[in-house]
């Protein structure tokens, strides 16, 4: 393994060969005083703070730095961040450094819920666009350039438009780079929560980096589809409408103030990992996926869906439903990232030439899992979910005029006309149906009954034995 390439691992490594004594924190005492399974006690020598030679996040100087300039020159940033408090600390960072109190903000509706705890955070006003309906997915997917354009007609004062590429589902569309363009014209910053796109950077046949597509600001989840560990995420500004240092700020404000070694290190192996995945790691990865595909096309009953990113699959069988399939799968261990109404979603792994996986193995668990479910369990027919009709919306109230109101739990079937008092928050994927100061419609409704009515979870505003929902009781005088 090349250590060279890897600043921060490298120096961590030479650190713990020092054989060094620990009167400082954490206080597991690198590890001695743990009672964890040897296999994560071990771990645990890597889990230092800021000695001599290992630098500062917050001020970096050293080791730190050259491994933040290692991912900045890699995805061809102005700066490159490591975020140690998952994407949504990025997410969180980049709408403070861009949008004050009262600030208009345009964001595609879609958007992860991080997103939406940011602008309440901040205080600013959102302006929403729905995405259109990706019939070949079953999801809701992008914006369009034209619906980006008719929102800053409509809302010139926007001081941020905030974007999804790709979405959960792998869908990009082929309109982010006019839309960014729209927005430069008028000197509106965009901010891309590209949270599954880090691997983009490597190129075809992935889909283009936001980056290159022209975003401001992008936050990738390094965990999401590198090998990094969980919470590991990066940040890229590439602007001219946004200072480096002004994100930092808000970045040494949000994040830990006792960052982990074992999270920056890892994210130094996920930026070397994929700076060293070439042609050939290339072909062997497609040769192997499509291997896989020809391999699930034999099984009877399941069709399997492709993306605009090959790492991300679809799996659905007629008649079930997404939460009916992952059941089956989970019986025969085979995990998938989530469910939903229509199919489940699989991640595959970013193998490189020389690596294994089990696909074969894995090809024939789904197999069991199919004929069991398909068997044993009588089909349905699937409810459509309706699609939402209004193109740009504003919630009715900021959560900062909410905390005034008074608010009770009604039945689900009373709630429709009413204003939100909470979000409701299908999770996974964390994408909200229902905002905080939105007013329900029987969109929302008849999405919450379809949803329920094949297993969905829920998290938010919802008692779901009592089969209620939390709505506003008195609104404000006009």
């Amino acid at each position: 393994m090349d250590y060279a390439n890897r600043p921060l691992l490298d120096k961590l490594m030479k650190f713990k060969e020092a054989d060094p004594v620990s009167f400082h924190v954490p206080g597991h005492k690198n590890g001695t005083l743990s009672g964890l399974p040897t296999e994560l006690r071990t771990a645990l020598a890597y889990d230092l703070t800021e000695l001599e030679g290992l630098d500062d996040l917050h001020q970096p100087e050293g080791v730190i730095e050259e491994a933040e300039q290692k991912l900045t020159d890699f995805y061809r940033s102005d700066k490159s961040f490591f975020l140690i408090n998952g994407s949504t600390v990025g997410n969180l960072a980049m709408v403070y450094a861009t949008c004050a109190e009262g600030d208009t903000v345009i964001v595609q509706r879609n958007a992860h819920k991080s997103i939406f705890n940011a602008i309440e955070l901040r205080g600013a006003r959102a302006v929403f666009i729905s995405p259109e309906w990706d019939s070949v997915t079953k999801t809701a997917g992008t914006v369009t350039a034209k619906q980006v354009e008719n929102a800053l007609t409509s809302f010139p004062e926007a001081k941020a438009v905030i974007l999804t590429y790709p979405t959960y589902y792998g869908i990009t569309g082929g309109e982010l780079k006019d839309a960014i363009q729209l927005c430069h014209e008028r000197k509106i910053p965009v901010l891309v929560d590209e949270a599954h796109g880090a691997h983009f950077i490597i190129g075809e046949p992935f889909p283009p980096s936001a980056l290159d597509l022209g975003a401001d600001i992008v936050v990738h989840s390094a965990h999401k589809t590198l090998p990094a560990m969980t919470m590991a995420s990066f940040l890229h500004v590439r602007s001219n409408l946004i200072a480096p240092e002004k994100v930092a700020r808000y970045l040494r404000m949000l994040q830990s103030s006792s960052p982990s070694y074992l999270l920056m290190a890892s994210l130094d192996d996920a930026r070397a990992y994929a700076e060293a995945y070439h042609a050939e790691d290339i072909i062997g990865f497609m040769n192997r996926r499509d291997d896989f595909l020809a391999r699930l096309s034999r099984i009877a009953n399941l069709q399997a869906i492709e993306t605009d990113d090959p790492l991300k699959l679809m799996l659905r069988v007629n008649g079930y439903s997404g939460y009916d399939i992952q059941t089956a799968m989970d019986q025969v261990g085979v995990y998938v990232e989530l469910a939903d109404l229509y199919q489940v979603l699989l991640i595959l792994p970013l193998l490189k030439k020389e690596q294994e996986y089990p696909f074969e193995e894995t090809a024939n668990r789904i197999e069991v899992a199919i004929d069991y479910l398909t068997t044993s369990k009588l089909k349905i027919q699937l409810l459509e979910l309706p699609i939402f009709d209004e193109v740009i919306s504003m919630p009715s109230y900021r959560m900062k005029e909410l905390e005034q109101l008074d608010a009770e739990w009604i039945p689900y079937d009373k709630a429709i006309g009413k204003i939100a008092a909470a979000s409701l928050i299908p999770y996974p994927p964390g994408i909200p149906l229902l905002l905080a100061g939105e007013t329900i419609t029987e969109y929302h409704i008849q999405s919450l009954m379809s949803l329920l009515a094949t297993g969905a979870r829920f998290q938010g505003a919802i008692r779901l034995h009592e089969k209620q929902i939390f709505v506003v009781t008195n609104e404000a005088e006009e």
